[in-house]
């Protein structure tokens, strides 16, 4: 699995609450439609560690089958329809690309 990782925040005159609201609904219908998408993972974020890891709202991982995948997604355009509308948003993010690897398994899951 090829993961697109997000690490995302609201603009300053937003709650977290409408961030969340936006990401997860409108934003969301934008970015279903990516071609390759074969998971996709919110994670809000509630509290951090430090005050250092302060100040972000959500981490959304975006899952390819490969490399090759992921890259076909990022020159569609659905995926400039997603940057467009996150633009219109002017919250600040953090992107990065890897690969995954599953160190403990769900249980009762697959490896």
């Amino acid at each position: 699995m090829y993961n697109l990782i997000v690490l995302a925040a609201r603009p300053s005159d937003w709650t977290h609450e409408q961030f969340i609201d936006w990401w997860r609904d409108e934003h969301a219908e934008v970015t279903y439609p990516l071609p390759g998408l074969v998971r996709w993972q919110h994670t809000e974020i509630l509290d951090s560690g430090d005050e250092r890891s302060a100040g972000w709202d959500g981490l959304s991982v975006l899952s390819f089958e490969s490399r090759e995948a992921l890259d076909a997604a990022l020159a569609s355009p659905q995926w400039r329809a997603a940057v467009e509308h996150v633009g219109a948003m002017r919250g600040r993010r953090m992107i990065w690309f890897g690969e995954e690897r599953t160190m403990v398994p769900l249980a009762g899951g697959p490896a």
